[in-house]
């Protein structure tokens, strides 16, 4: 998929205020860390990730997204009725019916013009939302679209430490499927994509390249759907050690097809933004990539693995913090179980000459941009 009209114009995001960190799961599980004889620590020293996030107990994913959604329309300056499409693509969900791109789209007061569905596809959800807006705006079906999300993780993390706790039948072989569970994070991003002829950064995505590779469909598995008789209460299943190597192996012909697209070689890769796993599986995608960790910006560590709101969170904060300059080929590379990879090539034009905290909301950020012709 190569593209010619579209822009990367804004992002929103929204962290929540509650930090649970991996010590303090540790410590709440000490029951089996006792039964089985764990060296405290080993959590942290097995994903590098130190701390995680959680909305309150009432949080529903649309709240944060409205909010995110309002920040990247509010950076972006774009009058909202030129929205063609609002796509929600988080794992989380209000309902299983309607989608919950409905209610955020009723709270935003898009246009009824605006085609509104919800997208799933695990960690790479909001990857694939960005994608089809991209075709739409490139087929002159739409002018702008929005995509955002919401992943909510305390049901999950919380769970997962009681039924440890519970299970007098595990080991220390078999406690390794939950090690995934304990290392997801909450947040909520949001982005515009827009019609060049209606950018004012012309950061312009170039293109995007997925491959499947769903013989491991069975490596990362969640409860059932509750609609069919599924889990009252979250659950995750992972084979971490086999999804870590079989999804790095699929990158790696995704990563050639990449290159082949942009016209890009690995040494003229500015800037990766990338999804949020953890150590292991950021030293291994590099190594087999042949890409360097310096050109990338991680979140992983404060913030976990934040699900399909990874990447444009850590592309936001990337732009935020100053990672990105004009000039950059920027490598969006997402991996995510099924198992699924998607890469997307952006030109980076533009720097933010503002960030504004949204007073209402507790650790809401937006990122600005300005016109092309601004100063990096």
């Amino acid at each position: 998929m190569q593209y010619q009209h579209v822009c990367l114009e804004a992002f929103g995001y929204q962290l929540p205020g509650e930090i649970l960190t991996t010590a303090e799961i540790e410590a709440r599980l000490e029951p089996v860390y006792r039964r089985l004889r764990l060296p405290a620590g080993r959590l942290e020293l097995m994903t590098g990730i130190r701390e995680r996030r959680f909305w309150s107990r009432e949080t529903m994913p649309s709240s944060p997204s409205v909010t995110s959604a309002e920040q990247a329309i509010a950076a972006a300056g774009i009058d909202r009725r030129k929205i063609g499409a609002l796509l929600h693509a988080s794992v989380c969900r209000d309902y299983l019916e309607p989608a919950t791109a409905a209610g955020v789209h009723n709270r935003l007061g898009l246009s009824s013009d605006c085609q509104v569905y919800d997208v799933s596809n695990a960690c790479l959800g909001i990857l694939n939302g960005m994608v089809q807006i991209a075709n739409m705006i490139e087929l002159g079906q739409i002018q702008a679209g929005l995509v955002c999300g919401t992943e909510s993780s305390r049901a999950l993390v919380e769970n997962t430490i009681d039924t440890l706790n519970n299970d007098l039948t595990l080991t220390r072989e078999s406690i390794k499927s939950a090690v995934a569970s304990l290392t997801i994070g909450s947040a909520s991003a949001a982005v515009l994509l827009v019609h060049r002829s209606l950018s004012r950064t012309q950061n312009r995505l170039t293109a995007a390249v997925a491959r499947a590779a769903t013989t491991g469909h069975e490596l990362c598995r969640s409860g059932r759907d509750e609609s069919i008789g599924g889990d009252a209460l979250p659950l995750m299943n992972t084979d971490s050690e086999r999804l870590l190597r079989d999804g790095v192996a699929a990158a790696v012909p995704a990563f050639a097809a990449f290159q082949a697209a942009t016209g890009w070689s690995a040494s003229e890769i500015d800037k990766t933004i990338c999804h949020q796993v953890g150590a292991a599986h950021r030293k291994l995608m590099f190594e087999s990539l042949g890409l360097s960790p310096d050109i990338d910006f991680a979140t992983f560590e404060t913030l976990g693995n934040t699900g399909s709101v990874a990447v444009p969170m850590t592309a936001a904060m990337a732009v935020e913090r100053g990672h990105l300059k004009r000039g950059d080929h920027v490598a969006l590379m997402g991996i995510g179980s099924g198992i699924n990879v998607l890469m997307l090539g952006v030109d980076w034009q533009t720097a933010p000459v503002v960030v504004r905290e949204t007073a209402s909301v507790p650790h809401a950020r937006t990122t600005r941009l300005p016109t092309a012709g601004s100063a990096s």
